[in-house]
């Protein structure tokens, strides 16, 4: 694991958050990931009416976007998920879990919108993630 990022939960003043962080930094090269709804790799839906499996889609492509990068979950520095429903974050969160370090989880915003691109999608997450210089530990 690289230690590039450095994360501070609760600044001075602010009140601590459960499961992300108040601020996050590091030096290297910076990438952006387009927001990844729960689709294949023909474009079909996986999980329809199910956020939990849309979700474990969801960040299965945020995987394979970083990766193309040279990038995983310990490079993240911000998440930001767009959901149909905010009741939709449990289960948001509980996948999100399953891929980060929770010790040092990445900054993240959550926001509740009206409809996604298509009916049947529930969640939307794109990523900001920052690459170490150098050959990676």
């Amino acid at each position: 694991m690289t230690n590039h990022l450095t994360h501070v939960p609760a600044p001075e003043g602010i009140a601590p958050a459960p499961g992300y962080s108040h601020v996050v930094w590091g030096s290297g090269r910076f990438i952006a990931i387009s927001g990844q709804c729960a689709l294949d790799e023909r474009g079909g839906v996986v999980g329809e009416g199910d956020a939990a499996a849309q979700a474990r889609r969801v960040f299965e492509n945020l995987r394979r976007c970083l990766a193309a990068a040279g990038a995983g979950f310990d490079d993240v520095l911000k998440l930001t998920y767009f959901v149909t429903d905010v009741a939709h974050l449990p289960a948001v969160r509980a996948a999100r879990d399953e891929v980060i370090d929770t010790r040092r989880p990445p900054a993240s915003s959550a926001v509740q919108v009206s409809a996604l691109f298509r009916p049947e999608l529930l969640v939307e997450i794109e990523a900001y993630a920052v690459l170490p210089e150098g050959p990676r530990r």
